[in-house]
């Protein structure tokens, strides 16, 4: 049977936008329906990402920042497949990540808080898919960080990431999580989520068969384009 070319939203999979206990979102969620825009030709056309544009440090968060040594923390991989609503490949897609230290802090200027900058880690990282839609990160597991939601609010231990398609405009965003983490169900930005199964897409899975021996754990992360299971992207929280 041929694959549908469109896949009903499912509205109990996406968060609600205004969601009191996350205080953010109260100033934030629209006050009126939100549209559904047919893109245009400059959302689906424009510069393409090849592998000249890939350094071969860029995927590699312990040593492409690195000035002394290597980064304080514990070694991971991040690995995975970009996969659209039928569980097909997506190949040559620019995938971007950026994260905290090991500490829980972030390389930018208005973050304050009391964890340590560390001098060999940057927090940035890009890679494109391959053929399979496969690709691999390696870095640090970065630390939870307070912030200011109520008063002993704390984000789980994450990674952001960016998925580009074939144009700069066309970016889907999203994070990771980390599985046995305890601090995913007392957030409440993932708490915004009304289905358990939506919540558990963004859980990477401790991989032991490709954690290196001695060196590094793994995590895999398969992301999901579209479709009523598709993997929740926070700048698409319209649906997709």
């Amino acid at each position: 049977m041929k694959p549908a070319e469109y896949y009903q939203r499912d509205r109990l999979w996406q968060p609600l936008a205004h969601v009191p206990n996350y205080k953010t979102s109260v100033a934030r969620s629209p006050r009126q329906a939100l549209l559904s825009l047919q893109g245009s030709m400059s959302e689906i056309t424009g510069p393409v990402f090849g592998h000249d544009d890939i350094a071969p440090l860029d995927n590699d968060l312990v040593k492409n920042y690195a000035k002394s040594g290597d980064p304080v923390g514990e070694r991971i991989i991040v690995h995975g497949r970009v996969l659209d609503e039928n569980g097909r490949a997506v190949p040559n897609t620019l995938v971007e990540i950026w994260q905290a230290n090991a500490g829980g802090r972030y390389r930018h200027k208005k973050d304050s808080y009391l964890a340590p900058i560390d001098p060999n880690f940057g927090g940035c990282g890009r890679t494109l898919t391959d053929e399979n839609g496969y690709y691999f990160f390696r870095t640090v597991k970065p630390g939870a960080y307070p912030w200011r939601n109520w008063v002993n609010n704390w984000r789980p231990a994450h990674i952001h990431v960016s998925v580009f398609g074939a144009a700069f405009a066309q970016r889907l965003i999203t994070q990771m999580y980390f599985e046995g983490d305890p601090l995913i169900a007392k957030c409440p930005i993932v708490q915004t989520l009304p289905d358990p199964k939506a919540v558990e897409q963004l859980i990477a899975l401790l991989d032991m068969n490709a954690a290196i021996p001695l060196d590094s754990l793994a995590y895999k992360f398969d992301i999901v384009l579209r479709g009523r299971r598709s993997t929740l992207f926070e700048n698409r929280l319209e649906g997709n």
